[in-house]
């Protein structure tokens, strides 16, 4: 195997690992609940989208992403899947960094967690752009 090969393997591992604990994590009643506080007010809804719902619905996306990342023939949707859920996901982030004392631990600061998600965007892609 070639440098490249192994970096991309590693690379793949680490991505699709990374997105599979998360996934789970979000069918993990405490965390999901927990999650679900995050969730804007406004895009709180009754029904299919209230947010528990919408933290179940993105537990999925990330183990479908997870998963997809490590097969070559969705490799590159899954990547690029993963970079739009990620812009998806931003808005629940950046209002928990608003109500630290709401939130505690969640409520990462705006500026690092937005350096922190693109650095996760730009891995993301590099992981589903490398053979």
């Amino acid at each position: 195997m070639d440098t490249v090969t192994v970096v991309a393997w590693v690379l793949r591992a680490i991505v699709a690992v990374t997105f599979l604990v998360m996934g789970v994590n979000h069918f993990r009643p405490r965390a999901a609940r927990a999650m679900a506080r995050i969730v804007p007010p406004y895009l709180r809804r009754d029904g299919a989208l209230n947010p528990l719902n919408l933290v179940y619905l993105t537990g999925v996306c990330e183990l479908a992403g997870g998963g997809g990342i490590l097969l070559p023939w969705t490799r590159l949707a899954a990547a690029i899947a993963l970079a739009v859920f990620l812009v998806a996901v931003f808005p629940a982030n950046a209002y928990a960094s608003q109500h630290p004392e709401k939130f505690g631990r969640a409520a990462i600061p705006f500026w690092p967690r937005l350096i922190g998600q693109l650095a996760l965007i730009a891995l993301v892609l590099v992981a589903g752009l490398l053979g």
